[in-house]
């Protein structure tokens, strides 16, 4: 199965793409068509011996090397301090284990990604339309909503766009500064209207759910996606609504950080279904989630990767998530927090009746197959990053696996600083009283110890006057 990474489908986008950077990995294979004698010779071999990335002292002499083959990669070094190894983030660079083990050349199973540290925005064409979606219900965000509508339209000359409900909100129609620009705007209604090559640009104005409406709008490419923390939580949006205006004119003008969020694609097979009716085929940035629905009995699924039978699941369900997701349901049924940039798939159990059933991770490139099992008392219910809930009958299947189409979302900081802010900020990670080192000890038994010698000597003098 050949995956490719999403930002091969996101720079289709239009009006933009990522920053080429020098930290792109680049391998470069050598490969001697004779075989040199092995025994007492240092000479090349015919085991596609790799001369990249890690410098050799045996390939000097080889006659059947061009200089391309033979050309050697210093490793790039991070601030000066330690080499940084790309294994994780691309196709290992070493690609031989000692004199005679190597990987299997099989470019078909490769999977490519970019060092997430080089992943910045950059816009080939100047941004001229923007979607702004704004957090529903909630009268605290309608003037920063004015005010940046106006801001776009009569700063920046920038097409906005809007939910067709917007226009329609009694609680905006009645506000005399929103109707002076309310003819200016253009609207969408959410099914109807393809917005595909229509939107250079997002901004949200709410909490994590403007985030996800937004990836639920765009099943392909995504445009970028600027989210202000304008609601509850807010661990996805990084951005304070204070200063906008010098915030957004610096996403404009390519200066920002982009984190690839993965999505999973997500295809319902039904038996029972007409065959020339397309599958159920949606993209989900935080889970898919697999319960009981409103069944008293216990959920009872089978779960295969990539089609070998791995465990069959009793209890309430079970959370196939992104990393992304990992810091929403899957934590709280205790899974494990990913960094977003890392290329996972998480699997959750969802109060499993078994102690030993542990929440796991898998590589991002396998195909998850999820079926009732035949034994089911009852049937499953499907749930895409909480909406389009569907019913899950025997010998119906669920295949999950990862997108190529990724949310590019914009950076306050950094990719590192904006998650370690949103886990403190949001989930008070590793939050506890400081723990008091040795001198503050000592000064309180001293303290301790003075008073009560300070009580009794008073109570001693006491005595001696009486």
């Amino acid at each position: 199965m050949k995956v490719r990474h999403a930002e091969d489908e996101f720079n289709g986008a239009v009006g933009v793409g990522i920053a080429e950077t020098s930290a792109d990995v680049r391998v470069a294979k050598h490969s001697c068509e004779k075989r040199a004698d092995t025994a007492g010779t240092t000479g090349c071999r015919d085991r596609s011996a790799f001369h990249g990335h890690v410098p050799r002292t045996d390939v000097a002499g080889c006659q059947n090397c061009t200089v391309e083959q033979l050309r050697v990669r210093k490793p790039r070094h991070r601030s000066g301090s330690w080499p940084r190894t790309r294994s994780l983030n691309a196709p290992s660079p070493v690609q031989q284990f000692g004199p005679c083990g190597r990987i299997m050349k099989n470019s078909a199973m490769v999977i490519t990604v970019q060092d997430p540290a080089s992943q910045r925005l950059t816009w080939y064409k100047n941004p001229l339309s923007v979607l702004v979606i704004k957090k529903v219900r909630d009268m605290s965000v309608l003037p920063p909503f004015i005010q940046l509508v106006r801001w776009l339209i009569q700063e920046k000359s920038m097409i906005v766009f809007v939910e067709h409900s917007v226009m329609e909100d009694t609680m905006l129609t009645s506000n005399s500064g929103f109707m002076e620009i309310r003819e200016k705007l253009k609207s969408f209604q959410d099914g109807k209207d393809d917005l595909t090559d229509k939107i250079d640009f997002i901004i949200c104005l709410g909490g994590d759910g403007t985030l996800l409406y937004a990836s639920l709008l765009f099943q392909k490419s995504v445009p970028p996606i600027m989210a202000f923390h304008l609601g509850s939580l807010g661990f996805l949006t990084p951005f304070k609504f204070d200063n906008f205006q010098q915030q957004v004119t610096n996403v404009l003008e390519g200066h920002a950080a982009l984190t690839l969020r993965s999505r999973l694609r997500c295809i319902i097979v039904r038996k029972n279904e007409d065959k020339e009716k397309p599958p159920l085929n949606l993209l989900v940035l935080n889970e898919v989630v697999i319960d009981r629905g409103p069944s008293p009995y216990l959920s009872n699924i089978d779960l295969f990767l990539d089609g070998k039978h791995i465990t069959s699941v009793q209890g309430d369900g079970l959370i196939v998530s992104t990393p992304t997701g990992s810091t929403a349901y899957a934590v709280a049924a205790g899974a494990s927090m990913i960094h977003p940039s890392v290329p996972a798939i998480m699997v959750t159990p969802i109060c499993p009746h078994s102690l030993s059933f542990r929440p796991i991770v898998v590589p991002a490139g396998v195909e998850l197959k999820i079926m009732l099992s035949p034994d089911a008392r009852s049937t499953a219910w499907v749930s895409f990053d909480g909406r389009n809930q569907q019913e899950l009958c025997a010998d119906d299947s669920l295949r999950v696996t990862t997108s190529i189409y990724s949310v590019p979302s914009i950076c306050a900081q950094d990719q590192i600083t904006d998650w370690f802010d949103s886990l403190a900020e949001c989930l008070h990670w590793n939050v506890r009283k400081r723990q008091k080192h040795f001198e503050e000890l000592s000064d309180l038994t001293h303290s301790k110890y003075d008073d009560a010698l300070d009580s009794t000597s008073k109570d001693n003098y006491l005595l001696t006057t009486d």
